[in-house]
């Protein structure tokens, strides 16, 4: 259920100026330059790599039910309309929390360490030295060995500060009673094994799915509380390191970013880099994106993103063909750093 909402939401999003295989893209957090830019110009970066696993046949399985319910007409070409119920549905839904832009999938990677290193102090307080770890991940296990050993385990001295980080941390965070839940069920210690999600979907009585992203909500607003306030959760933060992307652009549009930073103009940057004059300009968009101090003046005015936008309004489209038809003074690159860059 909560998949199908999200799905309305960013077809709303989209309205109606891509495939439907746009929206999948975007969940699986695919890295080519046209979804990255769909993120940006369609303001979808809760939804980017949220189901990095999601499969091709779930994803139909609940687009059809939303063509069954009557808010999405699909064309043969994958091109789609909301249907007027569609539209209303897709601009009224309340959603969980997402972050899918700055976390895409690692999320799950602070969960792995931190179900080990509860499973392990568990055992550890049971005097049970060997237990079928938790987690099978040897990148995992590796990274969970290195922490016990730095924080000296075998002194007993980080239990209770880790139990206290964690009823403190999950407090301070805004995430709701059923997360809380969902997320203590699922770890594993003596005696105690984590739930599966099939019986907690039976438990809650919720979708398999719905238990997941409710899962990934609040994994993402707690690592917002840890973030914002490490220094009161140090073992909590450990666990948390580079589980946040703060570099969101591509490695690609990185190495652009850096020259263009230096002074080098695009022409210089094409022959330094070696690339068509069209990818360093999508590389310039992804950084009008992402870059909140980046100026685009140099390349668009401040009249003329004015101009973009009004006619975004007035046209009730992003399509850069009718944008470029309506302002013919100004160039598909310009178009797309001022959508990029959003309203002045």
């Amino acid at each position: 259920m909560i998949l199908q909402q999200i799905l309305l939401h960013i077809f709303h999003k989209l309205n109606n100026e891509r495939t439907i295989n746009a929206g999948y893209h975007l969940l699986r957090g695919k890295r080519s330059g046209q979804t990255i830019q769909d993120v940006g110009i369609f303001k979808l970066y809760p939804y980017f790599g949220l189901l990095r696993k999601l499969s091709r046949q779930t994803f139909e399985q609940e687009v059809q039910l939303l063509r069954d319910n009557g808010y999405i007409m699909v064309e043969e070409n994958d091109y789609f309309t909301l249907t007027a119920a569609g539209e209303e549905q897709g601009s009224q839904l309340q959603l969980p929390y997402f972050d899918g832009w700055h976390y895409r999938g690692n999320e799950h990677t602070f969960f792995a360490r931190l179900s080990l290193i509860v499973q392990s102090l568990s055992n550890q307080s049971a005097c049970i030295l060997a237990f079928i770890p938790v987690q099978r991940d040897e990148q995992i296990q590796a990274w969970c060995r290195q922490f016990l050993r730095d924080v000296k385990y075998q002194s007993t001295a980080i239990q209770q500060p880790l139990y206290e980080e964690i009823i403190s941390s999950l407090e301070q965070s805004t995430m709701s009673t059923l997360q809380k839940e969902l997320l203590m069920n699922r770890l594993t210690g003596v005696g105690v094994i984590g739930i599966p999600w099939q019986q907690l979907s039976f438990e809650y009585q919720m979708p398999e799915l719905d238990c997941q992203l409710q899962f990934v909500s609040g994994l993402h607003r707690w690592l917002d509380a840890i973030n914002r306030d490490g220094t009161r959760w140090p073992y909590l933060s450990k666990l948390a390191e580079q589980i946040r992307i703060e570099n969101v652009l591509t490695e690609s549009a990185y190495q652009t970013a850096q020259l263009y930073h230096q002074g080098y103009p695009i022409e210089q940057i094409c022959i330094m880099r070696r690339l068509k004059q069209s990818t360093i300009e999508d590389h310039l968009v992804e950084l009008a994106m992402n870059e909140p101090t980046f100026d685009i003046t140099s390349f668009v005015t401040i009249e003329e993103q004015r101009q973009v936008h009004s006619m975004v309004e007035d046209y009730a489209t992003r399509k850069l063909k009718v944008l470029h038809t309506v302002l013919p003074h100004l160039t598909y690159f310009q178009i797309r750093l001022a959508l990029a860059k959003g309203e002045v």
